[in-house]
């Protein structure tokens, strides 16, 4: 629902930063109304918890099948939702390795020291970007273009006016998120498979929070947005159900519809179901090939991932 609207700017500026995980309980099951799935996985997130919110997310079968994919490299859902999902481990890494915070300063005063008007012309032109690819990828559904066209408008505007040369931002971001980084003890693609989906997503936990740390440094607040959530039934026949989405994002409003399947008495969001089997049927292996050294991920285009984390 946020998690990829959020990390389309996150990621491709690595304007992120750490905080700590709030601590959650074990999450309670699937809803059995249709507004309060969308409730208890937009809480989930609040708290930082991707584990639990994957686990709400799918029913049990399909979540131990996803599971399953990502022991043998078939899936990493639901971090394919993000965009660069499959840098995920070397962006891990290239935060991680000794002298990051140091070398990733010095490419930052050296690529945009004196370009804040540029970053933040790249970040609103990155958003107008994602609005457009938006009607061109057939993954989408109808539902989800206009919740992500909504959102994808509020982060461009929102990105034209954020300090993004800031470099006391930036040094203090690095610090805390090369620190994050080697927290997780996600060096390399191999680990994902080695800890599992369960264990891995509990670890990259904190790692969602400091992307929401960074947007609240840089003058977005995500929490505020989660804590706004209102969600409310439309309609529902048998077993699909309509439901209303309504957040602010930073200063504009988003209003959307989310539809839901019903599977054995508990309401799970369609898009949802679909990737997480579209990337069990996948040719490809999850992983993707170290990325260069260096300020990257500025350097990057984000690819606009099927579906939602949250949505």
């Amino acid at each position: 629902m946020f998690v990829r609207l959020c990390a389309v700017v996150a990621l491709s500026l690595l304007a992120v930063a750490c905080q700590r995980s709030v601590d959650a309980p074990a999450p309670e099951a699937a809803a059995t109304r249709p507004a309060e799935a969308v409730r208890r996985l937009a809480a989930r997130l609040r708290a930082n918890d991707a584990a639990g919110f994957a686990r709400l997310a799918l029913p049990p079968v399909l979540h131990a099948r996803v599971a399953a994919g990502w022991r043998d490299g078939r899936s990493r859902w639901p971090l394919d939702e993000l965009p660069l999902d499959a840098q995920l481990s070397a962006l891990l890494a290239t935060l991680a390795a000794d002298g990051a915070e140091t070398r990733l300063l010095a490419d930052f005063d050296r690529q945009f020291g004196r370009s804040g008007r540029e970053l933040q012309q790249a970040a609103h032109s990155l958003g107008l970007f994602g609005v457009e690819y938006l009607g061109q990828d057939a993954s989408y559904s109808e539902e989800e273009r206009e919740h992500y066209r909504q959102g994808l408008t509020a982060l461009a505007r929102w990105g034209g006016g954020a300090p993004l040369a800031d470099r006391n931002r930036a040094r203090a971001t690095l610090v805390q998120l090369a620190t994050a980084a080697r927290r997780t003890g996600l060096a390399g693609p191999d680990d994902f498979a080695r800890l599992g989906m369960e264990e891995s997503l509990r670890r990259l936990g904190p790692f969602l929070g400091a992307a929401k740390g960074a947007f609240a440094r840089y003058g977005l607040d995500l929490d505020a947005s989660l804590d706004s959530v209102e969600a409310s039934l439309l309609e529902q026949t048998g077993d699909t159900a309509r439901v209303r989405l309504r957040y602010r994002l930073g200063d504009a409003p988003i209003d959307a519809v989310l539809v839901l399947q019903r599977i054995d008495g508990r309401w799970y969001l369609r898009d949802h179901l679909a990737h997480a089997e579209a990337s069990l049927a996948a040719d490809a292996p999850a992983e993707a090939p170290p990325a260069s050294a260096g300020w990257w991920p500025l350097r990057s285009t984000p690819r606009l991932a099927r579906g939602t984390v949250g949505r």
